[in-house]
């Protein structure tokens, strides 16, 4: 007999029974275990009419079922149950300013997720967090339809399409409230904009919550870096049109009164002299303050706490405000914490590589106190071998002690040997056939080795090289190479003559400190020159004196200065190189040549860098050879020198009025580089806008200096490095060869 009813659940008994036996009927999907978990009764425990509700409520808790009741056979306690379908899928169609995993990770949170149960009163939570999430992206216009089909076995699949609708553009941002500054002023440290002609690639002009947010932080701390400490913003309005293409945002902000530095302090336990600490601190009495300097400090004194091994090290601004003086008495209160040792540094991921080529690089040491310079200074050191595509570095602490920190390495490896045969091509040197086999980490112990072949329309090389950057443990490294080479220059825009060059060398490589190190090089050549009945006198008259076969030994010293922190496509530091090249006393020619060249990166912004470089040279003959030979000539122009003119043809000229270099060069390059609009590779490709300057001539004079400016592209492509710019020449005269677009495929930038 029926004798109570829960909603559409019932238990059938007329009295109480004892339970002897549990089953569960109806399920899918679900273990028998899951329901006998969430059940609140057992066997062996009595059960009536009044426990049925509490014993329903706690199942329909679970999510798990739809429609549940409860029978008695018997001393048998039956569980029926109809189990909520499963979602076996979500598919979305429509979306593209969002990705589906970026949706699909959304509605994870709110419980809707493929292998769930499916609850219909969730759809409705679906669309708020869509909308949400569009919303935030400045899309206003979104439209959502859902559509849920049955599938078998108790399955669903959820159809979502989406149709986002454009973007909305701001039409005009206003900030009221503001006294000292101009809006313009203001605006300026925003990245939101109104519409200009950038926004098709900076998207500025689009709407988006996340991004004013942002803009919200960047004005408090433009205020707060002036001194307005009592800097508010009372309110944010944002108002979209009726048609819900346009927005407009208004920020009411209070500005307060300008405070200025009475006194800064230190203390708390310095650890370190306070001489030094004090060298550190950016702010002093009688300054306007200023957030940033002050959190400059901060890190400043934490930083070099971290270089002692005080990893964990805290300093804490604490202003004491005077409102009626409008000062603040600023206190650096510094707590070192413990001194933090390394107990090991473990290396992962170097699959090919030694771990001692690794551990040479490291510059922090087991066993010694942990400084944050030098275990940053060892990840950039692997970054600049060149046999990894990412290098990351994590400072666990030791469970179970305070002062002991781990350090993990981890690499992941990229090929370092190169076994090829393919054609290149430049506008200069035409199709490039080459055949080269090389291996920069062979058998994983960082030496390398090099065996090449190429032939173009200006020139064929053989080359056999080796070189071992570690040749002693203190780093000294040592190399040799052999190799030939035929020259024809003519085909290179010079003027009319050829030579067959073979030539072995021996180079030494000495560190200096950290970043410099000194290079000795010794070089003997055999140079065979050839002519034509169309080369010039210069050459002819070089020849009459000097003859047509000579043998050389130089030496040469260079010594380079490197902060780069990638060897390829670097985003900040610098790099000089200073060398000395002279042929020994004695040698059939004798000459020396000597060069300067200083490039430095800034980083300006995420992704934005901007690169300044600059190239001296000159060279000259000494004792019985008159001037500089012809075949050492500098040359200038073409897309690795300054772009806009065409290769080798900037600077003096023979007889025959063809590009003869000259005896020095000065080579400017100014250049932002900026990644590729819609491509999430920023490491093999990029984009620049250049403006370039230089000059060759015999003897150093800027009065006939060329300028071009353009843009440009670099792309690391598995077939081979491109270049590409299209430059215009600003002041090119009757004689110069302009070349607007350049490229050059096949060979290293």
């Amino acid at each position: 007999m029926l004798i109570a009813i829960f909603g559409t659940q019932s238990v059938k008994s007329e009295d109480s029974f004892v339970v002897e036996n549990i089953q569960v009927k109806g399920l899918q999907r679900i273990s028998a275990g899951t329901v006998y978990n969430y059940l609140p009764v057992n066997v062996g425990e009595d059960f009536s009419s009044n426990k049925a509700s509490s014993a329903i409520r706690a199942l329909f808790k679970t999510g798990f079922f739809k429609d549940i009741s409860l029978e008695k056979e018997g001393s048998t306690l039956v569980v029926n149950v109809v189990e909520r379908p499963s979602i076996a899928k979500i598919i979305f169609e429509g979306n593209k300013d969002l990705s589906s995993d970026d949706l699909t990770s959304a509605l994870k949170k709110i419980g809707l997720a493929e292998g769930k149960v499916f609850n219909r009163q969730i759809l409705d939570k679906v669309e708020q967090e869509l909308r949400r999430q569009y919303f935030s992206h400045g899309k206003y216009g979104l439209k959502i339809k859902t559509d849920v089909s049955r599938l078998t076995r108790n399955r669903v699949g959820i159809h979502i399409d989406i149709s986002e609708g454009r973007v909305a553009q701001i039409k005009r941002i206003n900030v009221v409230g503001n006294k000292v500054f101009e809006n313009e002023t203001l605006l300026k440290a925003f990245e939101l904009d109104t519409t200009n002609w950038l926004s098709f690639y900076t998207k500025d002009n689009q709407y988006s919550k996340q991004k004013l947010s942002a803009d919200l932080e960047r004005l408090r701390s433009y205020y707060l870096d002036r001194g307005y400490i009592n800097f508010s913003i009372e309110s944010t309005q944002v108002a979209i049109t009726p048609d819900k293409k346009e927005i407009y945002v208004t920020v009411n902000v209070k500005e307060g009164e300008q405070f200025v530095l009475e006194k800064v302090m230190l203390a708390g336990n310095l650890v370190i002299e306070p001489e030094e600490i004090i060298k550190l601190v950016q702010v002093g009495p009688g300054e306007i303050f200023s957030r940033k300097n002050a959190t400059e400090t901060s890190k400043a004194i934490s930083d070099r706490l971290g270089d002692e091994g005080y990893a964990f090290a805290n300093v804490n601004m604490v202003p004491e405000i005077n409102e009626e003086q409008k000062t603040v008495a600023m206190t650096f209160f510094v707590d070192p914490g413990k001194r933090v040792y390394v107990r090991r540094i473990n290396m992962t991921g170097n699959t090919k590589t030694r771990d001692e080529v690794l551990r040479r690089e490291l510059r922090q040491m087991e066993s010694s106190w942990a400084s944050t310079a030098k275990i940053e200074r060892s990840k950039i050191r692997l970054q600049r071998l060149g046999y990894f595509d990412e290098v990351n570095v994590e400072t666990p602490p030791v469970v179970g002690t305070a002062d002991q920190i781990d350090i993990n390495y981890s690499v992941v490896e990229k090929s370092s040997g190169n076994l090829s045969a393919g054609v290149g091509f430049s506008q200069t040197q035409g199709i490039v056939f080459n055949a080269n086999i090389s291996q920069d980490n062979i058998f994983g112990s960082g030496k390398r080795i090099n065996l090449a072949f190429n032939n173009s329309d200006v020139s064929t090389q053989y080359r056999f090289g080796y070189f071992d950057p570690y040749f002693t443990l203190d780093g000294v490294s040592l190399g040799y190479d052999i190799g030939y080479s035929a020259r024809d220059a003519e085909a290179a825009n010079i003027s009319n003559y050829s030579t067959d060059v073979v030539n072995t060398g021996l180079n030494f490589g000495l560190p200096l400190n950290e970043n410099d190190r000194l290079r000795f090089n010794i070089n003997l050549k055999h140079t065979k020159l050839k002519t034509s009945d169309f080369s010039s006198t210069e050459i002819t008259d070089f020849i009459r004196d000097n003859s047509d076969n000579y043998t050389t030994l130089s030496t040469s010293i260079g010594w380079t200065h490197d902060t780069l922190n990638r060897a390829i496509f670097p985003s900040e530091g610098g790099q000089q190189r200073l060398s000395l090249l002279a042929t020994v006393p004695g040698s059939e020619l004798e000459y020396y040549k000597v060069s300067y060249k200083h490039q430095q990166y800034f980083p300006i912004a995420k992704d934005l860098t901007f690169r300044l470089l600059g190239e001296v040279a000159y060279g000259d003959g000494y004792g019985g050879t008159k001037d500089l030979p012809f075949f050492e000539h500098y040359f200038a122009g073409g897309v690795k020198s300054i772009r806009g003119f065409d290769d080798n043809t900037i600077g003096p000229r023979d007889s025959r009025n063809d590009p003869f270099g000259g005896s020095s060069k000065i080579i400017g390059k100014a250049e932002l580089f900026f990644p590729v609009p819609f491509v999430n590779d920023v490491k093999s490709i990029r984009l620049g806008a250049f403006f370039d300057a230089g000059t060759v001539s015999n003897g150093f004079s800027s009065n006939n200096l060329k300028y071009s400016a353009g843009i440009s592209g670099e792309w690391l492509s598995p077939f081979g490095a491109l270049a590409v710019s299209f430059a215009i020449p600003m002041n090119a005269g009757n004689e110069d060869k302009k070349q607007s677009f350049q490229f050059s495929f096949g060979s290293g930038f």
